[in-house]
């Protein structure tokens, strides 16, 4: 049997469905002063890779296109036995190619939109949003992750 964090840790298949269901990822880059810097964004899950899109001339931008590493965070759960969550650390690899990030776009955006269809208005905000915008691909190094529902009593428990 399984114990310490293998115990709690995702399957492959666990980790895929836990990544499909979220929508929100915290991303820390690197700041100039070398401290981290985190920001929550929206993503979308794209060949199995954490994907989102952002201003081009953002804080987080400038600090991937000096230091292309980064850590994310996804996690979700209330009470500590509900707890999910995984760490993605790797490398940021930029979307420059506006028909990819406006592609890009418009899947970010209908995540925020809870899966409605942005129609035609939509698809132009989107449009003209990713002439300012970058895609951003999280190309992992390393994946922990972890879901305390698996956990069958409280530590120190019988």
């Amino acid at each position: 049997m399984a114990s310490g964090r293998n115990a709690v840790a995702m399957t492959d298949e666990e980790f895929t469905d836990f990544l499909a269901s979220n929508i929100k990822v915290q991303v820390a880059t690197i700041g100039p002063d070398g401290v981290p810097q985190l920001t929550t964004l929206f993503y979308v899950v794209e060949d199995g890779k954490i994907a989102f899109w952002t201003y081009g001339r953002s804080q987080k931008i400038v600090n991937i296109r000096r230091d292309p590493r980064v850590s994310c965070l996804v996690e979700d759960g209330e009470d500590y036995f509900e707890l999910r969550g995984a760490t993605i650390t790797g490398t940021a690899r930029l979307i420059e190619d506006y028909d990819e990030i406006k592609a890009l776009g418009s899947k970010v955006a209908t995540v925020m939109a809870a899966g409605v269809d942005l129609g035609e208005f939509g698809e132009e905000i989107v449009s003209k949003q990713a002439l300012k915008r970058v895609g951003v691909i999280i190309e992992p190094t390393k994946v922990a992750s972890w879901d305390h529902r698996k956990m069958t009593a409280p530590p120190g428990g019988n």
